[in-house]
């Protein structure tokens, strides 16, 4: 089918929820993709960070084939053979207890939702009533606050949107599940200030990645722990490493780079390959608050996601040097870039999560259509930055031709956009977050 007639198909039988771009791809193999025209693009956006060892891979191709042809679905009231051994790899990469599979990101950050209520239920009931006000920082008896931080994006179902801190997603779905309280994202103040005894976690993004590839400050990091291990609080410390884990840093999970253990985290994207599987790691102290009823899924873990996701963990581990050299590489070239154009107002980002942002939302939307149209994907996120999430395995020469046309695409547009109002983002002082080798 050409572009054009899927194209018009979709305009009539789907929900209008996507505006994409004007490209239908066929093909991809490593670090390439080819559309019906048989253009050639160099991948930077890895499906926005799903797939980590590129198109194709042959030892993810070869879980597929082999599974597919034996067993695909059972549902979770029986065993097969391939959670188990899945789990005892992210336990194991993870320094977390156990580990309960679902179908994304979002579902796996609404169970940690519901895991983080049923342990202050299990823990805290002492016959009161919920709080009538569960946005107050008053010292209740209740236990239900989550705090959440300002400029997250933790996913589009109802408990994912209540703890998402970018007002235009939340604003069409209002009200939305009661209990949240946002928290200026890497303000220590101010986190001190709305953590009380009503708190029964502190959920950050550990890189945000919609929001910009804004890392957590360490500081801000360690406090949110230090709140939540006193023992009178009670509180759980829930990092999001839906984006930000898994590889994607140069180490198993981002939050490695910090030395704190969080109680529950979430994965997802890379996790399968591009096959739906989201996980929940917890504490076995955490586990202990469920019993069989109280949560569950009907595709959630089942064998042929499971066999490709142990693939991936594999490949992965042999991976992460490779990745925090070539993030050193790509991160050393970005930030020559910054040096040389004065529309860059920031250079982010560890491993192969990285983000310029720029001065203005014109520039940004017109480098990134020049880039595609010289067939490199990245995309736009938070109107102003421009994000890179490419696959483990690209090679300095990828970088080389991004960090290239780059620089063309900002010297053809600064001049083009000087002239026209621009939407500016706030002046930073310069800062990195880079995890070296």
């Amino acid at each position: 089918m050409s572009l054009e007639s899927v194209s018009r198909m979709e305009s009539k039988l789907l929900l209008p929820t996507y505006d994409r771009q004007p490209i239908l791809f066929v093909r991809g193999r490593g670090v390439y993709l080819w559309d019906s025209r048989g253009n050639q693009y160099l991948d930077f956006l890895s499906g926005i960070g799903v797939n980590a060892l590129g198109h194709n891979h042959p030892a993810i191709q070869g879980a597929i084939r082999r599974q597919a042809s034996r067993l695909i679905h059972v549902s979770n009231l029986f065993f097969h053979e391939y959670q188990a051994e899945l789990a005892r790899l992210l336990t194991g990469i993870s320094g977390l207890d156990r580990v309960f599979f679902c179908n994304s990101g979002t579902e796996a950050w609404e169970g940690a939702l519901k895991l983080v209520r049923a342990f202050a239920q299990m823990n805290h009931t002492n016959g009161h009533k919920p709080n009538p006000n569960p946005n107050s920082n008053s010292n209740s008896n209740s236990k239900t606050r989550i705090l959440a931080m300002e400029n997250s994006f933790h996913g589009r179902t109802f408990g994912a949107l209540a703890t998402t801190g970018q007002p235009k997603y939340r604003a069409p779905f209002v009200p939305l599940m009661p209990g949240v309280t946002f928290v200026k994202f890497n303000d220590l103040d101010d986190l001190r200030r709305k953590f009380d005894s009503s708190v029964c976690a502190v959920c950050i993004e550990t890189i945000q990645g919609e929001g910009g590839i804004q890392p957590v400050n360490k500081e801000f990091l360690d406090l949110a722990s230090q709140l939540t291990k006193t023992t009178q609080s009670g509180a759980l410390l829930v990092l999001d490493e839906i984006q930000c884990g898994l590889g994607r840093t140069g180490r198993h999970f981002a939050y490695q780079h910090y030395g704190v253990q969080p109680d529950v985290v979430t994965v997802a994207k890379p996790l399968a390959c591009g096959l739906p599987l989201g996980a929940i790691l917890t504490t076995e102290r955490v586990a202990r608050c469920m019993h069989p009823g109280m949560h569950g899924t009907t595709f959630g873990g089942g064998p042929l996601t499971c066999a490709v996701a142990i693939e991936f963990l594999h490949a992965e581990k042999k991976l992460l040097k490779h990745v925090r050299a070539l993030g050193n590489y790509f991160h050393a070239a970005l930030e020559a870039l910054d040096k040389k154009h004065k529309s860059i107002q920031e250079v982010r980002g560890v491993g192969l999560m990285h983000a310029v942002e720029l001065d203005s939302s014109e520039l940004a939307k017109a480098v990134t259509r020049q880039l595609l149209q010289e067939g490199i994907i990245i995309n736009r996120t938070h109107e102003t930055v421009l994000r890179f999430l490419p696959p483990y395995v690209i090679q300095k020469k990828h970088v080389d031709r991004v960090i290239k046309a780059l620089d063309t695409a900002l010297q053809t547009n600064e001049e083009i956009t000087r002239g026209k109002k621009k939407t500016a983002s706030p002046q930073r002082k310069k800062k990195e977050f880079h995890a070296h080798a």
